[in-house]
């Protein structure tokens, strides 16, 4: 079941330690300004980024599967192609518990089996404003 209702994005935004799949290690993007931002918030962002030694200061992993520690939420700066082998990925470890594609990534086929596995889905949404809306706001 897709994750709809704020109260449900509240409480995975309660959760702390977020994978970040195509962290960038360039300023200005997207995909290095929002896990920035996740950062100064309390947030233990792990960029997995094969390209880059190191993004927002600490070492970056080149897949999910390289991670060692335990991870949370899945957030997903790739193409929507991608999906289907993040999700496998994902699905390959006992940690994870969510994942979340940003605006505009869809994988209609890919968010079914993770949901039938159990993760909690979200799908064209920006962490960002969804923090800055249900919790720094509150």
């Amino acid at each position: 079941m897709p994750v709809e209702t704020d109260t449900e994005v509240r409480k995975i935004l309660e959760e702390k330690t977020v994978a970040v799949v195509g962290c960038s290690s360039t300023p200005g993007k997207a995909a290095h300004e929002i896990p920035k931002y996740l950062q100064t918030k309390g947030y233990e962002v792990i960029p997995i980024n094969p390209t880059a030694d190191d993004v927002l200061g600490r070492p970056a992993d080149d897949s999910l599967s390289d991670v060692e520690e335990d991870i949370d939420i899945v957030d997903v700066f790739r193409p929507s192609p991608e999906v289907a082998g993040i999700v496998d990925e994902a699905l390959a470890r006992a940690d994870v518990e969510v994942i979340w594609l940003q605006l505009g990534i869809h994988d209609d086929d890919a968010v079914a089996r993770a949901e039938a596995a159990g993760l909690r889905v979200v799908q064209d949404r920006c962490m960002k404003p969804e923090h800055q809306r249900l919790i720094a706001s509150v």
